[in-house]
């Protein structure tokens, strides 16, 4: 026990995520976790979004938030078209200042004693498994490192098979795309329903002379996870246990820890780059039981005014009342005054829309009777965990493969492909609230999720041999570190 105790005292994680609302979701949610156990967690921000979070970021005794430049000007936004910008900027400018940063942490007290703040010196890295300068770095300075992957386990094992699927002549597709509804038979596991177009969305501009900054970036980071010390899945077996079967012969180890927001919650104030407009949950008290379509398409998506009137025009045909989050940026010119008329005449009653919404507080209503999303992982283990149907309409990346096992292996929802038609919206919406099938697909698959989270269930038993994990690395590393100090 003493031992134990010991571990606990010097354990000291610095966590580094992707500079993404998604991303900072789950590891302020892991971070939450290693908490609880005991441990001590530094967060890395960039200095931009701990601006933008302010008081948001508070911290705990075992919890600080620090930061390093991303490369960036503050002026700059953080869109979906500036991740691949973003990204070579945080290789280089941000690499540079977390490698100083890492060092002196590494570093802390002489004798690696407690620092005056009461930290012990950094004794393991959990970076984000798209960074990987971010474990290679702590390599090489003696901090172990893990890699975390955000998305889903059969997103993950896609982006690991695309050297596979272009070695098979399934990469590049035929010119045009050929037929997105071909099956792709080289992802392990997915042979009897992937199709082209549930491939990670940069699949379909690869070509023989170029291949998308961002695929090339993804795939290359997704094949270099090989060498951390362990990869971490915000996943739990019950949803991805073929895929995590297949990983676990590619991975030197991986840990199924999730839904971490089910297991163990941060504050929704630390966990949002957006303000929450809590009218909706008023508005939402006024309606009937499942009456509710909620639609957000994340943080990143952005619609054209033609896509807005068709989705419109959909649920105005559906005729169910609609919470809907349009953030200010999502339609970029177009969002004018004419879309604010357009809604405001299907009336308060029939339709509010939010800037953002505590996403997790509005699944959870008692009037939410589905979800109409991008399928981000984030977002679908929330509907997963509370249970609600879902109607996809994946945007990029990730997002494609996790609608289709929503509609084709989970079939907690149903999948809207790249379609967006005001008849397909109003059909899938319809079939989406009134099937029982698909909500008793919902209901049956929550009562399991919440199995694996309970104490004793596969993901609280994973996280615990975890915690056990970063304990082991982190007394060799702090034993190595009190050397390197005497010295």
């Amino acid at each position: 026990m003493a031992e134990a105790e010991a571990a606990a005292d010097t354990a000291h994680v610095l966590v580094f995520p992707v500079p993404a609302q998604g991303h900072l979701n789950s590891f302020l949610h892991f971070s939450t976790g290693l908490l609880r156990a005991g441990l001590h967690v530094t967060f890395l921000h960039t200095d931009h979004n701990l601006r933008r979070l302010g008081a948001a970021a508070a911290a705990s005794p075992r919890l600080r938030f620090l930061s390093v430049p991303d490369g960036l000007p503050d002026d700059v936004p953080r869109t979906v078209d500036s991740i691949p910008r973003l990204v070579l900027s945080l290789t280089t400018t941000g690499a540079a200042a977390y490698r100083d940063l890492l060092a002196s942490l590494r570093r802390g007290a002489a004798g690696g004693a407690t620092a005056a703040d009461g930290f012990p010196p950094v004794t393991c890295v959990v970076a984000d498994g798209i960074m990987q300068f971010a474990w290679d770095i702590a390599e090489e300075l003696g901090v172990p490192a893990i890699a975390f992957r955000t998305a889903s386990a059969g997103s993950f094992l896609a982006f690991l098979s695309v050297p596979k699927l272009i070695e098979l002549g399934e990469l590049p597709f035929p010119d045009g795309g050929g037929d997105l509804d071909e099956p792709v038979h080289g992802v392990p596991g997915m042979e009897s329903f992937l199709r082209r177009r549930d491939l990670p969305s940069q699949c379909r501009s690869l070509t023989e002379t170029h291949q998308d900054p961002l695929l090339k970036a993804v795939v290359a980071a997704t094949v270099h996870c090989r060498k951390a010390r362990a990869l971490i899945l915000n996943t739990t077996a019950s949803l991805e246990g073929p895929s995590l079967a297949h990983l676990a012969k590619e991975m030197r180890d991986v840990f199924a820890v999730g839904p971490l927001h089910a297991m163990s919650p941060a504050p929704a104030v630390a966990t949002s780059l957006w303000r929450h407009d809590d009218r909706c949950m008023a508005w939402l008290d006024g309606k009937a039981d499942k009456s509710v379509v909620y639609i957000s398409l994340g943080s990143l998506t952005v619609i054209s005014h033609e896509q807005f009137t068709e989705f419109l025009h959909g649920l105005i045909a559906a005729a169910y009342p609609v919470l809907w989050v349009l953030r200010p940026d999502m339609l970029g010119a177009s969002q004018d005054a004419a879309l604010q008329e357009a809604l405001a005449s299907v009336g308060e009653d029939k339709a509010l829309v939010v800037p953002w919404a505590p996403q997790q507080d509005v699944l959870r209503h008692r009037a939410v009777g589905c979800f109409l999303t991008h399928s981000g992982w984030n977002s679908t283990l929330e509907a997963v965990v509370e249970g609600v149907p879902m109607v996809c309409w994946p945007f990029f990346a990730d997002q494609q493969i996790n609608s289709r096992f929503v509609g084709a292996v989970w079939r907690n929802g149903l999948d809207m492909k790249d379609v967006c038609e005001r008849g397909v919206v109003e059909k899938t919406v319809r079939e989406a609230m009134e099937s029982d099938e698909v909500r008793s697909s919902a209901r049956a698959q929550a009562e399991q999720v919440e199995r694996d989270i309970a104490d004793g269930g596969s993901s609280a038993m994973e996280f615990k041999r975890l915690v056990g994990f970063i304990r082991e690395l982190s007394s060799t590393s702090a034993a190595e570190n009190d050397l390197q100090n005497e010295e």
